[in-house]
């Protein structure tokens, strides 16, 4: 296993798609729920215990070796807005293009074969860190890094904050992610058991609405 394989995976600059995406922070900000460090902070945090720990526990799941087409239903699931599932979707068919560029498996393969308009992102997510000789405690970190330094690099574009102060949100939310990842490989690992209905199902009702709102917007910086 190579730690150096998961700073890749997670790495902004790897081509899986997510910087034209803002997690959501392009409609908080319009709504005014973004306007600050603070309020940044606040956003994230909430963002990572609901969609975030709903996405590192498909991904960890994924990693494990649960059956993709099984946690990609899953997914949807628990994605209510069509918007997010279009978005998600987008991305997964970006990461899975990236992934079996930079780790050619069998598993990505027939994934692409499987899903070629894109399966949810987490689930690729899962597949990719597999495929990169990653364990599902890698594959959570990851999910939920992405999940809160999206919305937090778009707002330093959105707002022009300081982008020191962004990266201190993130620093500060440390704690929260390494709990949340515990969360979602404890769950992941119980779906041998309970099927996937061990997986959180955390809701976000404004991230739902406001991505359909988002996707209404004649102009916009950000796809979602």
């Amino acid at each position: 296993m190579s730690r150096a394989a998961l700073l890749v995976l997670a790495d902004g600059r790897f081509p899986a798609g997510g910087h034209a995406h803002s997690g959501g922070a392009e409609a908080a900000v319009r709504a005014g729920r973004i306007t600050s460090a603070a309020t940044l902070a606040d956003f994230c945090r909430g963002r990572l215990h609901t969609t975030g720990l709903v996405a590192a526990a498909l991904a960890a799941a994924a990693a494990l070796g649960t059956d993709p087409v099984t946690l990609d239903a899953a997914a949807d699931a628990r994605t209510p807005s069509p918007a997010l599932r279009v978005a998600a979707r987008r991305l997964g068919r970006q990461l899975t293009r990236a992934a079996r560029a930079t780790w050619p498996s069998d598993e990505l393969d027939v994934l692409a074969r499987e899903f070629p308009k894109g399966a949810h992102q987490p689930v690729v997510l899962g597949l990719a860190a597999r495929s990169a000789g990653l364990d599902a405690e890698d594959a959570a970190h990851c999910a939920v890094y992405e999940s809160v330094s999206g919305p937090a690099t778009a707002t330093v574009r959105l707002l022009s904050l300081d982008p020191f102060d962004a990266t201190a949100v993130l620093a500060r939310l440390a704690p929260d992610l390494d709990r949340v990842a515990a969360l979602a490989v404890r769950a992941a690992r119980r779906v041998p058991d309970d099927g996937v209905g061990a997986l959180p199902s955390a809701s976000a009702p404004l991230l739902e609405i406001g991505a359909q709102d988002h996707a209404a917007w004649p102009v916009r910086l950000f796809a979602s």
